[in-house]
C-alpha cells in the first residue's frame, strides 16, 4: 500500500512541478532558471513543515507521510534538472549565473527548510 500511496503521490508531483514551471517560464525570459529554483525552494520549505508535522503525527499518519514525501515531494522537487541547468549555464559561457545558481539554491534551500522547521515547531506550540 505504500507504494501505492508515494507512487499517488508522485503523480500530483510532477504534474505541479510542470504546470508551475510551465507558467512561471512563460512569465520569466531571463538566464536565471528561475522554475526549479522556486520549485526546490518551496519544496524545501513544505519539507521542512512536514518533518515536524509526521514528528508529532505518529504512526498512524504514514500512508499520508509517504505520499506528501516521498511521493509529491519526491517528484515536485527535481536535482537532475538543477544539475542540468548548471551545466547547461556553463556550456553557454553563463559561468556567473551558473554559480549564482547553485549558491543561492543551496543556502536559499537550507534557509527555506530551516524556516520551514521553525515555523511548524513554533505553530505546534
Amino acid at each position: 500500500m505504500e507504494y501505492l500511496y508515494i507512487g499517488i503521490g508522485g503523480i500530483f508531483g510532477a504534474v505541479t512541478r510542470y504546470g508551475l514551471s510551465k507558467w512561471i517560464g512563460q512569465r520569466w525570459r531571463g538566464d536565471f532558471p528561475l522554475a526549479t529554483f522556486c520549485i526546490n525552494i518551496t519544496g524545501s520549505f513544505i519539507l521542512g513543515v512536514l518533518v515536524v508535522v509526521f514528528s508529532k503525527a505518529g504512526s498512524g499518519a504514514a500512508g499520508f507521510k509517504n505520499f506528501a514525501t516521498a511521493g509529491f515531494l519526491g517528484a515536485y522537487t527535481t536535482y537532475s534538472t538543477f544539475a542540468y541547468e548548471i551545466v547547461n549555464l556553463v556550456e553557454n559561457g553563463e559561468r556567473g549565473t551558473a554559480l549564482k545558481y547553485l549558491l543561492a539554491s543551496i543556502i536559499v534551500g537550507l534557509m527555506a527548510a530551516f524556516l520551514g522547521i521553525s515555523l511548524a515547531e513554533y505553530l505546534s506550540g
